[in-house]
């Protein structure tokens, strides 16, 4: 654990960590539930040892019943309490679903605000060796879809520390999607807690040439692709979205129509995701001026395969970017042939996150 005052460099698992322990240690109605709550790897380190800062009787280790759980805490919500619900893949949230649709997002709207559901739902997402088709998917899409949520996916531990605290002190319910390759990103971090307001797009690299919208993860593949585009002399402005709902663009709309030019980069598929919501908002609401129609990358359109043979090529990458950004702004082939070469070498195996840019940030 951090000490008082000072600023250490911690991963974003470890600052999600001190976060939840400190404000459950200052209110002593938030509560966990979570599977394999104090098991030694704590949820990708996220409650290692938590039992050794809060009492145990409010430490739920919950059966393989996602609905019924879920049901158990949004009802604890209601009744005063602040659960955090924590699901080691998205796909187990699948099971409770009607839960948190018609429970958790419309308790508000159907008791005409009278009652609450204070309720942190956090979802692992990201890829890993031979989780395939059933654990490593990313279906943010499906909980933005519905009024009553809000929906974060911060990048970077700054963000996931002052978020997560804004999270847990909202009183209506929070999911929050971390993607697994984020946890081990690291950053120099106050021990302090803070808030950082849920409220939309964060800029984390300024530019010129071009504007690359990303969501979570791929805010990294963007940095990996720009820190090889500026040999070239060619500037990427880099937007992390952060908040998926309530979705704001207004960030994104000065950027464009600064650059002209417009890349989004999903984590899932490009077909009805979030990225297609931005582009929809962009082209219905203002009138804009790009030189070039929208790239837009995303998963290929299949269930992921098992093996590493099979899924390459699956995920978007830095060196999809650098591609599609080098074929619109007409750069000498031989040029970004030789760009592409140089960040090739860079990549790890296909389920290895890069740690040539994992921060500090």
């Amino acid at each position: 654990m951090l000490k008082k005052n000072e600023s250490l460099l911690v991963t974003y698992s470890d600052a999600i960590k001190q976060t939840m322990i400190e404000e459950a240690q200052n209110d002593k109605s938030i509560i966990f539930f979570a599977q394999g709550l104090t098991d030694p790897t704590g949820v990708f380190g996220t409650f290692k040892d938590i039992e050794k800062f809060v009492e145990k009787d409010r430490l739920i280790e919950i059966p393989v019943s996602e609905n019924g759980s879920v049901g158990i805490a949004i009802g604890s919500a209601i009744s005063g309490m602040k659960p955090i619900v924590t699901f080691h893949r998205v796909e187990f949230a699948l099971l409770a679903m009607e839960q948190i649709i018609n429970n958790a997002a419309k308790t508000s709207f159907l008791s005409a605000g009278k009652e609450n559901v204070p309720i942190v739902i956090r979802l692992i997402i990201g890829r890993g060796w031979g989780q395939g088709p059933n654990h490593s998917q990313s279906l943010e899409v499906f909980f933005a879809h519905i009024p009553g949520l809000k929906v974060i996916a911060p990048t970077f531990p700054k963000d996931a520390k002052g978020m997560m605290l804004s999270a847990i002190r909202d009183k209506n319910p929070v999911i929050i999607l971390e993607h697994r390759w984020c946890h081990y990103l690291q950053d120099k971090i106050k021990y302090n807690n803070y808030l950082t307001p849920l409220d939309g797009p964060k800029i984390i690299k300024k530019g010129k040439d071009f504007t690359i919208v990303c969501v979570s993860y791929m805010s990294i593949e963007a940095l990996i692709a720009s820190s090889f585009l500026e040999k070239i002399n060619i500037s990427l402005e880099i937007i992390d979205l952060r908040v998926l709902r309530p979705l704001k663009i207004d960030k994104i709309l000065k950027s464009i129509n600064k650059t002209k030019l417009l890349m989004t980069v999903d984590l899932g598929y490009k077909s009805f995701g979030i990225c297609s919501e931005i582009l929809a908002i962009i082209f219905c609401s203002q009138k804009i001026s790009l030189k070039h129609s929208p790239i837009r990358l995303g998963m290929a359109e299949k269930p992921t395969p098992s093996s590493r043979g099979l899924v390459v090529g699956h995920y978007p990458n830095s060196i999809d970017i650098i591609r599609e950004v080098g074929k619109v702004l007409q750069v000498d082939k031989l040029k970004l042939d030789n760009i592409i070469k140089s960040a090739k070498l860079t990549l790890p195996p296909i389920d290895v996150p890069n740690n040539i840019f994992k921060g500090p940030f």
